[in-house]
């Protein structure tokens, strides 16, 4: 029995090793920031850069556990998902999820159930998450109704 955990334990660090030399997920490259929204409010923007800007702006920062697979697969797939849907630092595109953005902060959908036990700053209090989902939505507002009366119109 020993040997076959012996054995188990070391084809897990083989393939572990291995996955290393997959370069997917270690670019670590932020876009430049075209246009932010007009934020409500500088304590509105505060909040967003603590418990959103990772995944929706082009500021995100890299911890060192990033760099090790399959982590950083997962970080820059949520990374790019997460910018295509809503990127506060690239406010002259549409986009794609702004009107909804409010609506998911007050379901506790964002940020993700995984991402606050590793990112402790983005807890917010609930007086904090209260700011946050008021001024998202003045903030997006106008940008999600006309993204939404878009689509109807199509």
């Amino acid at each position: 029995m020993k040997s076959i955990l012996s054995r188990a334990a070391l084809g897990v660090g083989i393939v572990f090793v291995a996955i290393q030399v997959v370069p997917y997920g270690r670019s670590h490259t932020n876009p430049p920031i075209s246009q932010e929204p007009a934020w409500n409010a500088p304590e509105t923007r505060a909040l967003a850069k603590r418990a959103c800007f990772d995944c929706h702006s082009n500021e995100t920062k890299y911890p060192w556990y990033t760099n090790v697979a399959p982590v950083s697969w997962l970080t820059e797939s949520d990374t790019l998902d997460g910018r295509r849907k809503l990127n506060f630092s690239e406010w002259d595109r549409p986009q794609k999820e702004a009107g909804e953005a409010s609506e998911e902060l007050r379901k506790g959908e964002m940020p993700l159930w995984f991402y606050v036990p590793v990112h402790p700053e983005a807890k917010l209090s609930a007086a904090e998450q209260e700011t946050l989902i008021a001024g998202v939505q003045k903030t997006t507002g106008p940008v999600g109704r006309r993204e939404r009366a878009d689509k109807d119109e199509r």
